[in-house]
C-alpha cells in the first residue's frame, strides 16, 4: 500500500496525516487535492460504472479546515458503503459515521483549544457542511494564513453589491430564514447564499 502521509502533512496536521493515508488505501478512494472552489471546500463522488469512491478537498484551506472537510467527506464515503442511496445525504447515519470518524483525532489533541471547543459544540449535531455551522467556521478562519479584504454575505446590508472570486456580481436583497436572497446583475435571477459565503464589495 502506498504512504500519502508525506502529502497530506502538507496540507493538515502532520499526526493525522497517517489515519487519511489509511482510510484512502483501505477504501481504495481516489483522493483529489483541488483547485479553491467558492461553492464548497470539498466533494464526494460514490461509485459509479467501475469508477472508485472519489472525494477531493480544495488546496487552500487552513490545516484545521481541510482536516475537518476530510473526515466530512469519509462520513460519505462511510454512509455510501453501508446504505447507499437509501438515507439522507447528511442524515442520522452520515452524522453517527462523521462523529466516529471524528472521535481519533479528538483523542490525539491535534486541534487547538478554541478550535476544539467549536467542533465539541457542532458535534452535538452536525451540519451538512461546518461552514453552516457558523461558530466554527469563525473559529477556522482565524486559522487562515492568507488575509483578503472579502466580507461574507452576513456581513452586508441589502441592497449592497457584491461579487464573488469568479467575477460574477449580484446585489444582496434580503434574508430568508437562514440563507440570502441575492440578484445576479446580468442575468437577474436569484440565489440564495450561505450567510458566511465569501463576496467582496462593489462600489456603489
Amino acid at each position: 500500500m502506498q504512504d500519502y502521509s508525506a502529502t497530506l502533512k502538507k496540507y493538515m496536521p502532520e499526526e493525522a496525516a497517517p489515519i487519511i493515508s489509511n482510510w484512502i488505501n483501505h477504501t481504495a478512494c481516489l483522493f483529489k487535492i483541488s483547485q479553491s472552489r467558492s461553492t464548497k471546500l470539498g466533494d464526494y463522488r460514490a461509485p459509479f460504472k467501475g469508477s472508485p469512491h472519489r472525494i477531493s478537498v480544495n488546496h487552500d484551506l487552513n490545516p484545521y479546515s481541510f482536516l475537518i472537510t476530510t473526515i466530512h467527506e469519509f462520513a460519505h464515503l462511510q454512509t455510501w458503503n453501508k446504505h447507499q442511496h437509501r438515507v439522507k445525504p447528511h442524515g442520522t447515519e452520515w452524522k453517527k459515521h462523521f462523529k466516529e470518524l471524528m472521535d481519533p483525532f479528538l483523542k490525539l489533541s491535534i486541534f487547538p483549544p478554541d478550535i476544539n471547543r467549536a467542533i465539541n459544540s457542532y458535534m452535538e449535531n452536525p451540519a451538512a457542511s461546518s461552514c453552516t455551522d457558523l461558530h466554527l467556521f469563525r473559529t477556522l478562519k482565524a486559522y487562515d494564513k492568507t488575509k483578503n479584504n472579502a466580507l461574507t454575505v452576513e456581513a452586508l446590508e441589502d441592497g449592497h453589491f457584491f461579487k464573488l472570486k469568479n467575477g460574477r456580481s449580484f446585489q444582496r436583497i434580503e434574508k430568508i430564514r437562514k440563507r440570502y436572497k441575492c440578484m445576479e446583475l446580468t442575468s437577474k435571477r436569484m440565489y440564495l447564499f450561505n450567510p458566511i459565503a465569501e463576496v467582496f464589495l462593489l462600489e456603489q
